[in-house]
Formats: structure tokens, C-alpha cells, sequence
């Protein structure tokens, strides 16, 4: 997944990254075949290449060799809604088949089985950045969202046009677990491009709970070169191996210690 995103990564493109798979791609990128791409943190960090993943999208890690900064506000008034951004990524608990996003809740708004993160500045990036790449690694594909987080391509056709979002704009490409899909250029309905290798057509339709598009010719996908996998190993390990349990820990830790948990503890135990 980080291989593939990374190269919708052109050399010169202006690229708003978050953690995790993005901030990865960015840098596997911004090492090979697009030096000269430009990597920003929602929280205004610019034209950087971090020490190492980021945990979050205003860590020191990503001041690493910056051209500048700004604060968070400036990032959508002055970079991101004139235009300057040519590529964004998001992650989506669920997605529908016009690349309408749920980051939010699921189940009932007001009586959830998960509450989420929440959108923060998706709705904004997809809104504005020439291009979208949606990456569904834990989520799944639904005939109907939830909650819209993000807008996709809406209902389709022009419909996003005609919301007043700016011509030309949108999710470009969707990569799951599985595999890799584009958008219609007409109907701009989610379509399948390719599978990862293993993976057969089927597999992925039992995942889709409506009746999928497939491309004409799939696209043949390849195994992550040698010279990615050794850009992975030493910026996110634990992003690719998913051994994700310290920072797991680290936010209930954090969490815990804002709350005063810790603190109560203590005083139970005194």
C-alpha cells in the first residue's frame, strides 16, 4: 500500500501528509523518483524529510531540514484553498462508491458502536487538493455511509461540481488491503485497476457490497522494490510490521495523565 501510494507522488507536486502510510509514502517519494516533491503537515510544517515517521502531524520529527512554517490556520487559508496543494491523502473507516468518506462514527450518530477521530481538516483537503488518494486499510466499503466525514464525488457525475467544489477535483485513486481502484471519468463510480499479487477478483467482491466495476485489463501489481522496503525499514518499522502496541500505549499513557488517572492512583493507593 505504501509503495503503490508513493508513486502517485509526482516529482514537483506540493503533497499535505498525515501519519502513518502518507508521511511514509511522502518519504519513500521524496527519496526515489521525486526529490524535488514538496511534503506539508496539516499543522504547517513545509518542504521537509522527517527523522522518522511522525506519531502526529505537529512533531518535531518533521523539522527536519523544513523550509518553513506556518501555523495550522494559514496551511488552509493561504496554501491549501488557493490552489497550491496538488495532492492529498486520507484514511476511511468506511467509503462508498463515489469516494465519500466516514472517519466519524459507526452506527447511529447519537448511540454509536465506535466513535472515531473524526474528520479534522479531511473534509478541507479532499475539498481542495487537485488530487485525493484514499488508503482503506481497516475500513470497508458500504453501500451507504454512516456519517459523510469527507465529500467524495457525492452522487456522482457532476454532482461535486455543482456543489461548488473547484473543477477537476477529487479522490483520483482508492488503495485497500487488496487492491488499487480509479474513478470513472464520467460516473466517477469507484472501479477496480488491479489486484495485489495473491489476490483474485473475487476476493475483493465478497468485500464490496455492491456490483464492482472491473477494468477492461487489470494492471499487473508488483511486489515493493528492494530500494522501498529498505526506506521502510528505517523510517516505520512498526508501521509496516504492524507492531503497534507501544504507541498504543503511549496515547493511553498521555490520555491517562490528562484525565488525572494517574494522579488518582497514587492517592488511592496513599
Amino acid at each position: 500500500m505504501v509503495s503503490l501510494a508513493s508513486k502517485e507522488i509526482r516529482n514537483g507536486d506540493r503533497v499535505i501528509i498525515g501519519q502513518g502510510i502518507p508521511i511514509i509514502a511522502g518519504v519513500v517519494a521524496k527519496m526515489t523518483h521525486a526529490p524535488n516533491c514538496i511534503l506539508m503537515t496539516e499543522a504547517g510544517i513545509v518542504d521537509f524529510l522527517p527523522y522518522k515517521s511522525a506519531f502526529h502531524i505537529a512533531e518535531s520529527t518533521t523539522t527536519k531540514g523544513f523550509s518553513y512554517s506556518c501555523d495550522l490556520a494559514d496551511t488552509f487559508t493561504t496554501i491549501l484553498f488557493r490552489g497550491y496543494v496538488d495532492v492529498c491523502f486520507l484514511g476511511a473507516a468506511q467509503v462508498d462508491k463515489y469516494g465519500n468518506i466516514n472517519s466519524t462514527v459507526i452506527g447511529d450518530y447519537e448511540n454509536p458502536k465506535m466513535r472515531l477521530p473524526g474528520a479534522g481538516g479531511a473534509a478541507d483537503f479532499i475539498g481542495h487538493s487537485k488530487r485525493t488518494i484514499i488508503t482503506l486499510r481497516g475500513g470497508e466499503f458500504v453501500e451507504k455511509l454512516d456519517y459523510c466525514s469527507s465529500p467524495g464525488h457525492l452522487t456522482g457525475g457532476d454532482s461535486r461540481e455543482k456543489a461548488g467544489f473547484p473543477p477537476g477535483t477529487g479522490p483520483s485513486l482508492l488503495i485497500s488491503t487488496q487492491g488499487v481502484f480509479g474513478f470513472d471519468n464520467i460516473t466517477k463510480e469507484l472501479f477496480l485497476k488491479g489486484c495485489f499479487p495473491g489476490v483474485e477478483i473475487e476476493d475483493i467482491r465478497k468485500n464490496v457490497p455492491w456490483d464492482l466495476k472491473i477494468a477492461p485489463k487489470l494492471e499487473k501489481i508488483d511486489l515493493p522494490p528492494e530500494e522501498h522496503i529498505k526506506i521502510f525499514r528505517e523510517y516505520a518499522s512498526r508501521l509496516i510490521l504492524r507492531k503497534t502496541g507501544d504507541s498504543t500505549g503511549l496515547v493511553q499513557a498521555v490520555v491517562d495523565f490528562i484525565m488525572g488517572k494517574g494522579r488518582e492512583k497514587k492517592v488511592d493507593e496513599e
